[in-house]
């Protein structure tokens, strides 16, 4: 059946304004997030709404989300640190991370939801955290590699003698477990809000 214009703009405004929530929660989150620590950094608690984004509205409409996560880290100073060895390498790391997270688990939810709705949302909520951990990483290792001895010195804790180690137990460790842990768990709620916002999923 298709659908009148009178529809379609109401859907377009509906998408409009959660799209503008989401961007509202996920800047407020992100702030409020500099304040929770494991170790030398913050978690990331905007994970949740951008894994919500790009499941209610897609691969781009998560991007934008990690987009805006991204810009805000880098607005808020929590990667103020990494700024004074390599600017470049800093903004594209940042940026690439939580953009690629965002549209990635939109792009995964799209694939999975095929076989199951809730696997795919549990998908997209372990695509999300990995890939923004996993290109981290591979930031550190691409533009940070010699100075990691000097950033461990900065936020004195003691270099293991191997910057990869030092990057996977000391900068992500703990931080990733959580952010891991805490979508999963939140994977079921991701679904009952999309049920009650959306309606785009049956009980």
């Amino acid at each position: 059946m298709q659908q009148s214009p009178s529809d379609k703009r109401a859907k377009t405004t509906l998408t409009v304004v959660q799209l503008g929530l989401l961007t509202a929660v996920v800047i407020v989150l992100q702030l409020l997030g500099s304040f929770i620590r494991f170790g030398p950094f913050s978690v990331s608690l905007v994970l949740v709404p951008i894994v919500l984004g790009a499941v209610l509205h897609g691969p781009l409409a998560g991007g934008w989300l990690g987009l805006v996560f991204s810009v805000t880290v880098l607005l808020s100073g929590d990667a103020a640190l990494f700024l004074t060895y390599n600017p470049f390498g800093t903004v594209v790391t940042v940026l690439v991370k939580g953009t690629a997270a965002g549209a990635l688990a939109g792009l995964v939810y799209l694939l999975c939801k095929k076989i199951n709705k809730y696997v795919g949302v549990l998908a997209a909520a372990v695509v999300c955290p990995v890939v923004n951990t996993g290109l981290f990483l591979a930031g550190c290792m691409v533009f940070f590699y010699d100075a990691i001895p000097n950033i461990a010195e900065a936020i004195g804790v003691p270099f293991p003698g191997n910057p990869l180690t030092f990057v996977i137990t000391v900068l992500i460790g703990f931080n990733f477990i959580f952010e891991l842990i805490f979508n999963i768990v939140l994977a079921p709620v991701i679904v009952r809000v999309s049920d009650l916002v959306a309606g785009r999923f049956r009980k």
